[in-house]
């Protein structure tokens, strides 16, 4: 199978794997992590980052803005309307008029609120953002983000930060069956290379990541390994792999062999 550009509204990118700035011991750690990534897409918390005091450093001054393209997030927002204002502030300062868009419905899972971000969706789509919705796995709520005006859908792998990567890759399918008019991206939960690798040989157009890599011992490394990660699930996709048998078939068939 041939591979496919990574199209996101328009917009062609060179790399599937998206990461983030948080949690990174320093921002010259974060910036060596983004480039041994090959990422060409950051997200940035809009309410986490200093946007207005130029005097003051900010993780902002360590991305290269003529190499990687920044996709504000609306993390720690709680309602439809929190979300709908920190959008409209990113955008406002210059950032992008694009937005991964969180409404956490429970502090403990950070599970999203399904209904809330139905309605910010709604809103922000029609006031001509690029919305790409963080959401759970469940096809009807996906189809219904389609219907509100998503550009694409990040079902979760696992809760945020955990690391304990994909846990119901029967849904994660159901997606992706039934998914095609817009790109799918696996968000949250990510915890090593082969995480990276399953989500892609799913099918899965991207993958979005910040924690497996800014709390890895040697965060430089992994970066590096979930880029591999990534393009090798990418690359088994398209291969097509062998199916599944109930029993052995020897490696060489007995066919032809001389006794």
């Amino acid at each position: 199978m041939a591979d496919t550009s990574f199209i996101i509204a328009g917009r062609t990118f060179q790399s599937r794997l998206i990461v983030g700035t948080g949690k990174y011991r320093s921002f010259p750690e974060m910036k060596r992590c983004h480039e041994a990534s090959g990422a060409d897409m950051v997200t940035v918390a809009v309410r986490r980052v200093n946007l207005t005091d130029k005097s003051k450093e900010s993780l902002i001054d360590y991305i290269d803005r003529d190499k990687i393209f920044i996709l504000p997030n609306t993390a720690a927002c709680y309602t439809a309307d929190e979300a709908i204002r920190t959008a409209r502030l990113g955008r406002e300062v210059g950032l992008s008029n694009w937005v991964k868009l969180e409404v956490i419905g429970d502090q403990k899972t950070l599970f999203p609120d399904n209904e809330g971000l139905l309605e910010a969706t709604r809103v922000l789509a029609k006031e001509g953002f690029i919305v790409l919705p963080y959401t759970t796995d469940d096809p009807v709520n996906a189809r219904k983000l389609i219907d509100a005006g998503a550009a694409a859908v990040m079902p979760l792998a696992a809760p945020i930060g955990s690391g304990l990567g994909i846990q119901n890759p029967t849904n994660l399918r159901i997606l992706r069956e039934q998914i095609t008019e817009v790109p799918l991206i696996v968000d949250a939960g990510v915890g090593t290379a082969s995480d990276a690798a399953m989500a892609m040989e799913l099918g899965y157009d991207g993958i979005l990541m910040n924690t497996a890599i800014a709390e890895a011992e040697d965060a430089e490394q992994m970066a590096v390994a979930m880029k591999l990660g990534t393009q090798a699930g990418r690359m088994a996709f398209l291969s097509g792999r062998m199916q599944k048998r109930l029993y052995a078939s020897a490696s060489s068939p007995l066919a032809g062999v001389v006794r």
